[in-house]
């Protein structure tokens, strides 16, 4: 009897021990209290700055993430390096010589070729689109500045981006091909300032880079309404940037260990490299803050049964080096569920999967515990961003947490992409909507490896 006793007073303890550390509901009530995430994003864009890819502000930066994420109680951090071709802004002016002479707002595309060291001066010939450049004949346009247009509206999910995007990555290269001297673009933007939005572009193997620059939108505005006026225009560029040869970059790894070594890794993470207008904050200082403060509420409720893996990946813009650097080293390792905070920081309004079939329970919940944060089951396929969709391109699971992207590209890829451009409470919304994911996905009981094994 006294043996009965004294194991019926022990039992709630044994409750207490046994209940599941990691309550969905209650973590992510508490991350919307948390301010980790806007440290991080804080401490990025004021101590780091700019991080181009391959410059000695991103190794900065790499060495600055490894304090900060061993600061905050990640286990086995660490930076895996590779090369880069590097590329490097130079002077960047622009202006209209006839008929109304003016200055022009342009910045740069990455990877554009340059102009002669004392400028270069042409006339103008105007294309609306991407379409009709690549159906003019290159005698239009040999010796010439080709200007396209392309004005980008906003879109909830950003999907303008895709359609739009071409006239940036394919519009110089086209030009090149048929003897263009340089070329200005409307830049990818939904805003109406003389502020230029820069990103990548890329030249066919073969084709000579000429000089490449984006125009703000109320530039492109002028430009189209001078064409309207069927007069003839010459403008003056100088762009003078310059490729250096390899350079090095870099993945930033932390871990939360998880408990159970063959459940596979559950991957997050956003990129760590920026362009150098502003100071990345919306891209993607606020995507690296969210992961890893959202890892944080994980960890700091005691140990999942998969491995939590945050990584800050380098070199993302220039065309997603990072990314593919860590799927070349780690794709013998079996990934859980992967996803990537890369869309700025307003608050998460949807979120997607690509589950196997092993993980589809998973679905249902994620729907209860994101519903109070006004997040609904979205009807498309999960990509994973730049950096970790080649994980789901190959099998894994991923899952997207979509954030508002009505304003992003009002700042995106400009000197306007600074820290006050962060609304602190809705990054606080999107680190407890992947504070719950994790901790569905860290600790499912599933099997989530799926197609890949």
């Amino acid at each position: 009897m006294q043996k009965q006793r004294l194991a019926l007073l022990a039992l709630p303890f044994l409750l207490v021990a046994a209940a599941p550390p990691h309550d969905p509901a209650k973590l992510r009530d508490a991350a919307l209290k948390d301010d980790t995430a806007w440290t991080i994003a804080e401490g990025l864009t004021t101590e780091i700055g700019p991080r181009l890819a391959g410059s000695a502000q991103e190794a900065r930066a790499r060495d600055w993430a490894v304090a900060k994420l061993k600061s905050l109680g990640f286990k086995n951090v660490h930076v895996e390096t590779f090369d880069i071709p590097g590329w490097e802004r130079g002077e960047e002016r622009g202006a209209i010589v006839t008929p109304y002479p003016q200055p022009l707002a342009l910045t740069a595309l990455g990877n554009s070729g340059a102009t002669p060291a004392d400028g270069v001066e042409a006339p103008l010939v105007a294309f609306a689109n991407v379409a009709a450049l690549q159906a003019a004949p290159a005698d239009q346009i040999k010796g010439k500045i080709v200007y396209v247009g392309n004005e980008m509206r906003p879109a909830q999910d950003g999907s303008s981006y895709g359609y739009f995007g071409a006239v940036r990555r394919s519009a110089p290269s086209i030009a090149a091909q048929k003897g263009a001297v340089a070329i200005v673009i409307r830049g990818l933007g939904t805003d109406s300032h003389r502020v230029p939005h820069t990103g990548v572009t890329n030249f066919e193997a073969g084709v000579t880079p000429i000089a490449a620059a984006a125009l703000s939108n109320p530039d492109a505005d002028q430009i189209e309404r001078i064409v309207a006026q069927g007069k003839p225009i010459t403008l003056r560029l100088l762009v003078t940037p310059r490729r250096t040869g390899p350079r090095q970059s870099g993945n930033v790894i932390a871990e939360v260990p998880g408990t159970d070594p063959g459940a596979g890794i559950v991957a997050i993470g956003g990129h760590l490299d920026s362009w150098d207008l502003g100071t990345g904050a919306i891209d993607d200082a606020a995507g690296v803050a969210i992961t890893a403060a959202a890892a944080k509420q994980i960890m700091d409720a005691g140990r999942p049964r998969r491995t939590i893996r945050v990584i800050w990946f380098g070199s993302e813009e220039i065309g997603g080096n990072g990314g593919q650097a860590y799927f070349d080293r780690h794709k013998a390792e079996p990934h859980a569920s992967v996803s990537e905070s890369d869309f700025g920081a307003d608050r998460v309004w949807r979120f997607e999967t690509k589950l196997n079939a092993a993980s589809a329970p998973l679905t249902g919940r994620l729907e209860a515990a994101l519903a109070p944060l006004g997040i609904t089951k979205g009807s498309g396929t999960a990509s994973a961003g730049a950096d970790l969709g080649p994980w789901v391109r190959a099998g894994s699971n991923g899952i997207d947490l979509d954030q508002d992207g009505l304003r992003y590209f009002d700042v995106h890829h400009t000197s306007d992409d600074t820290l006050d451009k962060i609304d602190p409470d809705q990054l606080a919304q999107n680190v407890a909507a992947w504070t719950a994911m994790l901790a569905i996905v860290a600790n499912a009981p599933e099997s989530l490896a799926g197609g890949r094994d």
